[in-house]
């Protein structure tokens, strides 16, 4: 795997304290003890996030093993990436789109993408959304209202260009009068994104740096004008060889994060046993292995720890 480099690109003015003076004095500010502690953190703070960029065409080269049936975006964010070190500039693609059936790991690769860029991470199950305000705040007005998780991950976060992970966004419903899309028209779009408005915050920010990674599985969900906003990726299943890649690799991180005693690479037998599963189910059958053979006094994987039934001893309950 390529060793990550990052550099600190500049400061860059998200929001101006200016006009969060000028909120502050509104009679909306006033009334609402939530918002003006909201505002005079927002001064606190002050206006600038950072832009971090790149310092190496390689710093995508480790998502080759970590994520193989990726390989197609991979390709195509190299080229992003390209010119970004090539300009000395910021990360910057078109949103995209990772359209493919439940368990191939696109949350996974958008999850790994983020921190190989070193950049901020908002994860955002867009299946669990039934109003437009999650995502662009509510006004102030209303009770229980709050800023939308783009504010929030602005405001509260450190850098101006976070990568935000829409997940699911085909499944995104409720009250057609709060669509849950209805930010992304402009949001998506760089020029109408630099003066983003929360409802809930009421100031402009700019949300024109933020890096869109969105998953579906059926883009027929999807309207005609989100999808014309993003490039969409067709991600297959992986294959035998792709799942075994994928295996050695979770192998390789869980074991690297902990101080076990298992070996640092996972024989083939143990890969054998992963290999059959969806993307999605590896890690948890993963350590429910681990924690099999540590029960066996082990510091070495078999086969017959990814028994389902040893992971849990189902008990019958009556009388």
């Amino acid at each position: 795997m390529s060793e990550l480099r990052l550099s600190v690109a500049e400061e860059r003015t998200i929001y101006h304290v200016a006009d969060v003076d000028k909120a502050l004095e509104d009679s909306a500010a006033t009334k609402n003890e939530q918002l003006a502690t909201l505002y005079e953190k927002m001064k606190q703070r002050g206006g600038g996030r950072y832009l971090v960029r790149p310092s190496g065409a390689d710093m995508l080269d480790g998502l080759y093993d970590s994520c193989p049936n990726f390989g197609e975006v991979i390709d195509e964010l190299k080229k992003y990436l390209a010119l970004a070190v090539a300009g000395q500039e910021p990360m910057s693609f078109t949103p995209i789109l990772l359209l493919g059936e439940p368990g191939i790991g696109k949350t996974h690769f958008a999850r790994e993408l983020a921190r190989s860029l070193g950049t901020g991470h908002e994860f955002i199950s867009m299946s669990s959304l039934t109003a437009g305000w999650i995502l662009s705040g509510a006004s102030s007005q209303w009770n229980n209202a709050k800023p939308g998780k783009v504010a929030q991950t602005l405001v509260h976060g450190e850098f101006a260009n976070p990568i935000v992970v829409l997940d699911e966004i085909d499944k995104a419903g409720g009250d057609s009068r709060y669509d849950p899309m209805g930010a992304l028209y402009s949001l998506l779009e760089r020029d109408t994104a630099r003066q983003f408005k929360d409802e809930y915050i009421d100031i402009d920010i700019d949300a024109s740096h933020v890096l869109w990674v969105t998953t579906a599985n059926d883009e027929r969900a999807i309207p005609d004008p989100i999808l014309n906003r993003m490039n969409v990726y067709q991600v297959p299943r992986p294959d035998r060889d792709a799942a075994l890649q994928i295996a050695a690799a979770l192998y390789r991180e869980i074991v690297g994060e902990h101080d076990w005693g298992f070996a640092p690479e996972a024989d083939e037998e143990v890969l054998e046993c992963l290999a059959n599963l969806p993307p999605r189910d590896m890690r948890k059958r993963l350590l429910a292995a681990f924690g099999n053979a540590k029960l066996d006094g082990r510091d070495a994987l078999e086969s017959r720890d990814f028994d389902v039934a040893r992971s849990g001893r189902a008990r019958k309950i009556g009388f």
